[in-house]
């Protein structure tokens, strides 16, 4: 099976433009960004005001950025009035004293008398105007003493001021620590960028945002090293592996690309190794974690603390043992670059013979031997890669289980293999492959029980990864047919009612699931029970029992952890709570849905369960969109694409590209809103969350200023939710056909649907709508703050901007400016969202609701006929709403008209 959605995408000629953009500003051989160090600069300029301050000093390792500040700070110096100067010390320069500050010194100076060589350095200075100097003076600890006691004598005479680097851990001579040291001196402390800190970096570097992966990845390697970041960017740029996908820049997977220079700086760190420590670096390169104790019989306990000392490797605590690993996983590239194959298989098999001669008693030793003996010698015994794949399943790894599994021979691959062979192969998105593997279990069943669990591991392949829902169905039926025992029918039953359920038939799947176990200790199957309790946690948010479901779904994924070891099928613990983010968001409690997220995007980082994390991906962004922050949203479906495209997983990318189409579409990005949305349209519909589908479309009339179109479409798409008893998604599509003025229309439907449904968003969007509709400002503004404590925060933007045009039209002017400030406090959350209840409130209050429409379709560059056409008036009738329009706003043009309702920075009117 193949989509058209699998093509590469399209972008429309603003996207393009947009690309273009962000490829000319990709850093290559140009400084990055000068960003994050704002805390060091306030530090840096409260003491250079101070009259005794003689030095700044920048303290860190290598590569935090040192040189970098103290450029920015010497720019500043000069702006202040300082002349700058730069001295650079190294090991070469110090060989040969006064060498780094050999510019400095006056020519002819006689070099045999210090004394007058200072000072005439410092009349030389002082007489060249303005008379202050600034001197950077980078990695000060290798300067020599000779220099370092004429910059002192500059500092004693009020000459100069220093601006040093100084590189943490490196020793220096007594006449160099002097100067930045006492009470003249100040001291930097400056320590690698945190994982925030990394973000906004790279997105100023790269000009727009990285996938949340990408991002976990780069931090992860560089430990927010600045040089190394930079290199590391750089060469993935380079390698093509670091690419711009049209809203997100995402990392393949796989060993990260290096430039020749970051190499250079890692193997000149680990050259200092003596040669008992190299041996422990090289045993952690192939071998990491080990034990500290196996680290000390490798080397000794004091080189394994120096090692620590020097910042090559780190010691942690796992449980009750201490392990040891490098530092940096860049130590292991090189570090392996450099091993022969004999010397890596030697040290694999030493490795394998001491955890052996403690008895493999480790939960996860089985799995370390079986890895180690095939990178040396190529093969293991069977019974161990079994064992080993299934630790290896355990920990999510599904690569490994496929490399342990393969290297099992034919002949001795049983069931149980095959079946791990098929899981592996369907959390990866390989789902052709996994189909035939799980085929290949069924028929390899001993029992009735081991054929019914390959049958629906291979109905939810089916279901998941290849998006064929019938023909799951038709598996699960035809696995029914052949199951004679009672309980094998019912895990069956349970089986189906989870596929209905999530397949956009809530009710009737929730009905079947009504037999399932309340405890998963009394399950008939594991895996079946896992299944289901996780459809039942998204069927009972479709049908509006949302609290119930958050309440479910986390009890499910307590279970799930308790029996993660022994399971099958839901990639990860982590699965139960995609649906909890989900049911948050309807029951109105948006802090917990994004908590949640975040969650499960943060367990699931390392690991290969794609499927999971690209659906957290996609409730994450449908979580920002109902809060209002709209950008966010995009930038999380933006991510849901990325990531699904790169692991196969087809399924989400239908509700990812719909809410790409609907963020892009509020933003007025009208070309991508029509790109996604017919990106959309070339994948298969899932069924669950019926109706919201549309959003996109109906969104992309109202940026048309198409209101009553816009209106059509949401109306048809709720009542198809609730033919088909998604209640929730019919009161979300519903609220939106009251916020395009159709609110008298669907206040009652509202209404009762709010009796209905649980938690505190659904009375929250019938007040809406009822307030909408009655054109009430007192109980607009009080639905404001309903909606603002949910986090409804666009929601709450419109609806007192609303009351502020209530209370305007009254002549209430107090009342109007409070509604309006509201209104602005509310909108800061949801920065570049357009709407017409936004756009018009200000300005449009005092027209009527049929002179509003026209105005908007007016803006959006609609001509009078087509406005007519629209709306079904003559082209007549249209200019005479447009010249009252026009009359009551004290404009004269459409170009006036669109510059009153789009605001100042909404770009040119095309």
């Amino acid at each position: 099976m193949s989509f058209a959605g699998e093509m590469p995408f399209t972008i429309g000629p603003r996207e393009k433009r947009r690309e273009e953009q962000i490829i000319e500003m990709t850093p290559r051989e140009s400084p990055w960004p000068f960003t994050e160090r704002g805390s060091e600069i306030a530090i840096f300029e409260r003491a250079w005001r101070r009259r005794g301050c003689r030095s700044v000093a920048i303290c860190g390792p290598a590569g935090v950025g040192k040189s970098r500040l103290a450029d920015e700070l010497l720019a500043r110096a000069v702006a202040g009035g300082y002349t700058g100067a730069r001295v650079t010390a190294s090991a070469a320069s110090a060989a040969v004293p006064l060498s780094a500050v050999a510019h400095l010194v006056p020519v002819g100076s006689d070099l045999s008398d210090p004394v007058a060589l200072f000072a005439d350095t410092a009349r030389a200075l002082k007489s060249s105007p303005p008379h202050r100097w600034a001197i950077v003076v980078d990695d000060l600890h290798l300067l020599d003493a000779t220099s370092a006691a004429l910059l002192r004598y500059l500092t004693d005479a009020g000459v100069a001021r220093l601006i040093a680097t100084v590189r943490t851990g490196g020793s220096a001579a007594d006449s160099v620590e002097a100067l930045v040291h006492g009470d003249a001196a100040c001291r930097i402390d400056l320590a690698p960028f945190d994982r925030n800190e990394t973000e906004r970096l790279l997105r100023a570097a790269l000009g727009a945002p990285l996938s949340h992966r990408t991002l976990h990845r780069l931090f992860e390697v560089s430990g927010g090293n600045a040089l190394y970041l930079r290199e590391l960017v750089h060469a993935a740029l380079d390698a093509g592996s670091l690419a711009w996908h049209g809203e997100i820049w995402e990392l393949a997977d796989g060993s990260l690309p290096t430039t020749s220079r970051l190499s250079e700086v890692i193997r000149t760190r680990l050259a200092a190794a003596s040669p008992a420590a190299r041996r422990l670096l090289e045993l952690l390169a192939v071998c990491a974690p080990v034990s500290l104790a196996d680290a000390a019989a490798t080397a000794s306990t004091e080189i394994v603390a120096g090692l620590e000392d020097t910042g090559l490797v780190h010691v942690r605590q796992d449980r009750r043992r201490a392990v040891v690993a490098l530092s940096h996983p860049l130590y292991g590239e090189a570090l392996r670059e450099d091993l022969s194959v004999v010397r890596r298989r030697g040290l694999l098999l030493q490795q394998i013979e001491r955890v052996s001669a403690r008895g493999g008693r480790r939960r996860d030793d089985a799995l370390h031997i079986a890895s180690w003996q095939l990178a040396a010698v190529g093969n293991a015994d069977p019974v161990l890669l079994r064992r080993a794949a299934a630790l290896a399943r355990h920990a999510h790894d599904y690569e490994h289980v496929l490399a342990l599994l393969t290297a099992i021979p034919h002949p001795d691959r049983d069931h149980d293999s095959l079946l791990l062979h098929g899981d592996a192969l369907v959390q990866l998105g390989r789902w052709r492959e996994a189909d035939e593997m799980l085929a290949r279990a069924q028929r390899a069943a001993g029992t009735e029980q081991q054929r019914t669990a390959a049958a629906m591991l291979r109905t939810w392949n089916l279901f998941w990864v290849a998006a064929r829902t019938e023909d799951a169905l038709g598996v699960n039926d035809a696995e029914r047919q052949e199951v004679v025992s009672r309980a094998g029918r019912q895990v069956l039953t349970l089986n189906e009612g989870a596929l209905l359920t999530i397949s956009g038939r809530p009710e009737h799947g929730l009905a079947l699931l009504e037999e399932l176990e309340p405890e998963v200790d009394d399950a008939r199957d594991l895996n079946g029970w896992l299944l289901a309790a996780m459809s039942k946690t998204a069927g009972l948010a479709f049908v509006g029992r949302s609290t119930e479901a958050v309440e479910w779904g986390l009890a499910a994924h307590a279970a799930h952890v308790s029996v993660d070891d022994r399971t099958l099928g839901p990639a990860h613990p982590a699965s139960q709570l995609v649906p909890v983010i989900f049911a948050a968001t309807d029951a109105g409690d948006l802090a917990q849905a994004v908590t949640v997220a975040d969650r499960v995007l943060a367990t699931l980082v390392d690991n290969d369960a794609a499927q999971t994390r690209v659906w957290a991906a996609v409730y994450r962004g449908r979580a920002e969109w109902l809060a209002g922050d709209v950008r966010t949203a995009r930038r999380w479906y933006a991510e849901a694409i990325t990531q699904g495209r790169a692991h196969g997983q087809i399924r989400p990318l239908f509700q990812a590209w719909g809410g790409l189409a609907a963020t892009a579409a509020v933003l007025r990005d009208v070309d991508t809103a029509e790109s996604a949305l017919a990106r959309m349209r070339s994948y298969p519909v899932m069924g669950h969350q019926a109706g919201e589908e549309c959003l996109g479309e109906a969104w992309l009339e109202v940026a048309r200023g198409r209101l009553s179109r816009a209106r059509t479409v949401l109306t048809d798409a709720a009542a198809a939710a609730g033919e088909t008893g998604h209640l929730t998604s019919e009161m979300l599509l519903l609220t939106d056909v009251a916020r395009l003025g159709g609110a008298a229309e669907v206040a009652d439907r509202l209404g009762g649907l709010s009796l209905r449904c649980d938690g505190a968003f659904a009375p929250a969007r019938a007040h809406l709508a009822t307030a909408l509709a009655d054109d009430d400002p007192e109980r607009l503004l009080a639905v404001a703050t309903e909606l603002a404590t949910i986090g409804a925060h666009l929601l709450a933007a419109e609806a007192a901007t609303r009351a502020a045009t209530g209370w305007r039209r009254a002549g209430r002017a107090r009342r109007a400016t409070a509604a309006a400030h509201a209104a602005r406090t509310y909108a800061a959350h949801c920065p570049g969202a357009r709407t017409p209840l936004l756009a018009s409130g200000e300005a449009t209050y005092a027209l009527t609701a049929r002179e509003r429409e026209v105005v908007l379709l007016a803006v959006a560059a609609t001509r009078s006929k087509d406005i007519a056409d629209a709306l079904h008036l003559s082209v007549r009738t249209v200019d005479n709403h447009l010249q009252r329009a026009y009359a009551k706003l004290g404009v004269r043009t459409r170009r006036e008209l669109a510059e009153l309702l789009r605001g100042p920075d909404s770009g040119p009117v095309e």
